[in-house]
């Protein structure tokens, strides 16, 4: 041993005799660095109550809670992180994580109290000094433990696209899917904001475990059009998506096209539930569209007999009939529906109700009835000329493309309207060689179409029009005149969108091969008579909203999709399907009584 190891502890004595040095309040004294781990701070406006921060807790110091004046709305789940600082160790991981970047961490570390329960509370909810603090620890620009990046979707180059109607979305490979599906961190805001419910986290895990199984049952819970949905679905899930408040929302919509696509149909029965046994009820549908074949599958699972009734020589429907081939093939849709078909569904088709059948015949013959027939009737343009045998209907038109009839549009073509249905008809005339305009009465932002319709129609050659009021049609020399006027944006009321009003003298006229006109679409209710006691109020069914009940008797009628909803979408109707489905069981079955 050293001769220093003895003299060390001895060297100490000299600092007995030196004048003592102190700071007297150090903590004071002594602030957080800049991005120093302190006490949470939480933007409550900009956080939508994932609970992402708390998944992630290795301490389950975070606890989401309900807020007092927070109610629970589309992408918002109303709840709120509250923090436990008897567990928090102060890593971030909770900040680096945070969707939408709300939560920070301030550099104040000093709160002294004799309360231990003071310790747990809500950033950004309970009021501290240190609210607003600019210092602290902050997620560093461009890093993310997620991926704000969505996996882009392979697409036919639209110069190639517009020359048939091939499908333009060409899917997912597996790796692809699994990559995308990993950056779900199943929050659940999704579920809310889907009509249907559906179980969106449940079927994203299972492409990520590559267990598609379970995956299809999970998807059929809910929605018996996978296919169809996971093509053409307006996918408000991914608007409610947490990681798109500072990224791309996760595509669930094609996560859900990919898991239909990859299970064939003969193995679907390997995955789905069997029918239950014969109830010895018989229901009958009028219209296979959506809603309709939705209810007829959760029926038929039931153990009702089901006998569907359709207008139309196929299936399916405005998803069929409104929808073009390049967006939603009908092979896809077809799987959907030959799947319900198995499960006993028989569908009548060219068997329109009201033309020697009523539903009046229909309620002696079954149990129950259920109405589904859509919007098939076009809103006219509403001006002078509007008769002109040159002005046609979007929905017409469509319906006569899925039937393969020569559509003889012309070479230039106007659309006016700014609705899916008006960027199909665009589409579809581009890809039978026109020129097309597409003339819409307000702002590109304020088009009611599907944002990815409207960056595809320009994309394929469409010319948008903003701001043009149709004001006449003219005839000239075999074809349309159409006069519009060019519109200025006038914010009326608070809160509301602008509206648009006519610019004096600005007025614009183009001669057109044919004029389109997709401003909307109304039902058809003649096949309802009086006598079946069905209510009608402003053009529809008065239902139930409990379970879509609209007459009762002896053989009660119930309705649902885009005939009594204002939503109308697919998904919606679906939604409507299997809710008229359980009411309609409830009663046959004497559930409810």
């Amino acid at each position: 041993m050293d001769i220093k190891d003895f003299i060390a502890p001895f060297a100490v004595w000299k600092r007995a005799f030196e004048k003592p040095f102190t700071v007297k309040k150090p903590i004071d004294e002594r602030p957080g660095a800049p991005r120093y781990r302190g006490f949470h701070i939480n933007d409550a406006d900009k956080c939508v109550g994932c609970g992402t921060c708390e998944a992630i807790c290795m301490n389950r110091a975070i606890d989401l809670v309900p807020v007092e004046g927070r109610d629970a709305k589309e992408g918002d789940s109303g709840l709120r992180p509250r923090v436990d600082y008897g567990r928090c160790c102060w890593c971030a991981l909770c900040v680096d994580i945070c969707p939408s970047g709300s939560l920070n961490m301030s550099n104040e570390y000093v709160w002294i109290d004799s309360d231990p329960d003071v310790f747990r509370y809500t950033p950004g909810v309970e009021p501290k000094p240190w609210d607003g603090s600019a210092l602290g620890y902050r997620r560093a620009e461009g890093y993310r433990l997620l991926d704000g990046t969505r996996v882009p979707m392979p697409e036919l180059d639209h110069h190639e696209a517009v020359k048939s109607f091939l499908e333009l979305v060409r899917g997912w490979s597996r790796e692809q899917a699994e990559k995308e599906a990993d950056r779900c961190v199943s929050c659940g805001l999704c579920i809310a904001s889907c009509p249907a419910h559906m179980e969106i986290p449940g079927y994203i895990k299972a492409v990520r475990d590559g267990d598609l199984e379970t995956g299809l049952r999970l998807l059929y819970q809910t929605n018996p059009f996978p296919e169809a949905c996971g093509r053409i679905c307006t996918h408000r899930c991914e608007e409610a998506c947490s990681i798109g408040t500072d990224g791309d929302p996760v595509a669930i919509r094609w996560l859900k096209r990919y898991i239909a696509d990859q299970v064939e149909l003969a193995d679907y029965s390997k995955a789905l539930p069997r029918k239950e046994a014969s109830s010895g009820k018989r229901v009958a549908i009028v219209g296979a569209g959506p809603g309709g074949l939705s209810a007829a599958y959760y029926l038929a699972l039931l153990g009702h007999e089901v006998t569907v009734h359709e207008k139309d020589e196929a299936a399916g429907g405005m998803l069929r009939y409104g929808i073009p081939e390049y967006r939603l093939p009908y092979p896809a849709l077809d799987k959907d529906i030959g799947y319900i078909e198995s499960l006993g569904v028989k569908i009548e088709r060219g068997a329109p109700v009201g033309e020697g059948r009523s539903l009046a015949s229909l309620r002696e013959r079954f149990d129950a009835v259920f109405l589904s027939t859509g919007l098939p009737a076009a809103y006219g343009l509403d001006v002078p000329g509007e008769k002109h045998p040159r002005v046609l209907d979007g929905v017409a038109v469509l319906a006569a493309a899925t039937r393969g009839q020569v559509l003889g549009l012309g070479a230039r073509v106007a659309v006016v309207g700014g609705g899916n249905v008006a960027m199909d008809a665009a589409r579809t005339a581009l890809r039978n060689g026109a020129s097309v305009d597409i003339l819409y009465r307000r702002r590109e932002e304020d088009m009611p179409a599907d944002p990815d319709e409207i960056r595809e129609a320009k994309a394929e050659g469409a010319r948008l029009v903003e701001k043009a009021i149709p004001l006449e049609v003219k005839d000239a020399g075999g074809k349309a005149r159409f006069v519009w006027n060019e519109a200025t944006m006038v914010q009326k009321e608070a809160g509301k969108r602008p509206v648009p009003e006519p610019i004096p003298g600005a007025i614009h006229e183009e001669i057109y091969d044919s004029v389109i006109s997709a401003i909307g679409q109304g039902p058809e209710l003649s096949y309802i008579a009086e006598a079946d006691g069905v209510e009608i109020r402003r053009f529809k069914p008065v239902v139930d909203r409990d379970g879509l009940a609209t007459a009762a008797g002896k053989a009660p009628v119930f309705a649902g999709g885009d005939l009594v909803n204002d939503r109308k979408d697919a998904i919606s109707a679906i939604a409507d399907g299997h809710r008229a489905a359980s009411a309609i069981d409830r009663l046959l079955s004497g559930k409810g009584a």
